[in-house]
């Protein structure tokens, strides 16, 4: 604006100086005069408007970054919460009713298969088994003499099956004392640790009151629940990404297999990971974030998630387009068919190479004038 001023001052300044010649000139001549010079003085002015007006609108325009849209790998994860367990965690009880008399290993201890982890009183079935025993003599003397005499055709056929029967019978007796005086030592169905006792010596103990917490955690699985709608999309075999927070622990490992049933309650199908845990790191019910894919495709056309935009058309962003002799952000209507990890897949919308303004974009609108390098 200045400039255009200091235009229309200098043939003014020039008029004023050129006054008194100007008297000597006759109205026509004058008149001639005005209009060369108005003609000379309105082509500066038309020039100088151009430039004020070149000079504004770069003044306006808008410094973006733009990036050519280009095909990359898309992939997907849909994240459940899983809970660890172990086959082998159990609670174990006696299988006979009596009081504790020993208890034969501490909390922490390791024990193997068949180990004796304590022991209930047998005094009473003892008693019965001598009991059984001293008859059983009896009645094995008297059935071999009356075998003998069966083989040497003497006596009935009935007291000879009847000495069988009795002997046989307490023989069964005995053997079922035997087992029921068996039941009254606590031993370990499997190889682990005693986790915890439950029981003190001299408590009564039976088959439904816990003793003691037996666990083997070498080999655990991890259990989450998935919704109904990725059934088709998550295999056996799939490798799955496991973190554990708690221990600061990442692994990986396959679905070892998904369930055949869906659960009415959540509309969720359960999927199981098995682990192999010799360190003991990984406790049952330690909580595991699971990360599982659900798709996957190479050559994708992928948009940051943070320029999208939404309005009541639907969803957009800005691409840098040339209008004329000028660059516009021009407002893009788009479709997006999934997004993960602050990526969108673009579906429609946009083809390879088109300009994207990836920064600047919330200080345009459509049309704005932008610049970029």
């Amino acid at each position: 604006m200045k400039k255009l001023i200091v235009a229309l001052m200098i043939p003014l300044l020039f008029a004023c100086s050129s006054k008194d010649a100007e008297k000597d000139l006759s109205n026509a001549e004058q008149l001639k005069k005005y209009k060369s010079e108005f003609a000379i003085l309105k082509k500066k002015i038309s020039i100088l408007e151009k430039k004020i007006k070149s000079e504004n609108q770069e003044e306006d325009k808008v410094n973006v970054l733009v990036s050519d849209l280009k095909t990359s790998k898309f992939e997907h994860f849909i994240q459940v919460t899983g809970n660890v367990e172990a086959d082998k965690n159990i609670t174990i009880t006696p299988e006979a009713a009596g009081n504790i008399i020993s208890i034969d290993v501490v909390e922490g201890q390791r024990v193997n298969k068949g180990d004796v982890l304590g022991r209930l009183n047998t005094s009473q079935i003892q008693r019965t088994i001598d009991e059984v025993k001293t008859n059983l003599d009896l009645t094995r003397t008297i059935f071999e003499r009356q075998e003998r005499l069966w083989n040497q055709k003497i006596g009935s056929e009935i007291e000879y099956l009847q000495a069988k029967t009795n002997k046989e019978s307490l023989e069964r007796n005995l053997e079922a004392l035997e087992a029921q005086k068996d039941m009254a030592i606590i031993t370990a169905p499997f190889k682990g640790i005693i986790d915890q006792i439950h029981q003190k010596k001299g408590e009564l103990a039976g088959p439904s009151i816990p003793f003691a917490q037996l666990v083997n955690i070498d080999k655990v699985y991890v259990e989450g629940d998935v919704s109904e709608k990725y059934l088709n999309h998550i295999k056996a075999g799939a490798i799955v990404q496991l973190n554990f927070p708690a221990i600061d622990l990442d692994i990986e490992a396959p679905i070892f297999r998904t369930s055949n049933v869906i659960d009415p309650g959540n509309r969720s199908f359960q999927v199981r990971i098995n682990l192999n845990n010799s360190k003991h790191k990984i406790k049952p019910n330690l909580i595991s974030i699971m990360k599982i894919k659900d798709y996957e495709i190479d050559n994708a056309m992928v948009v940051p998630s943070i320029i999208i935009k939404k309005d009541f058309e639907g969803t957009y962003l800005y691409l840098a387009k040339k209008e004329g002799d000028h660059l516009i952000a021009k407002k893009t209507y788009i479709k997006i068919s999934r997004t993960y990890n602050n990526l969108s897949l673009v579906e429609s919308g946009l083809k390879l190479g088109d300009k994207i303004i990836t920064e600047g974009f919330s200080q345009v609108v459509n049309g704005t004038l932008i610049s970029y390098k």
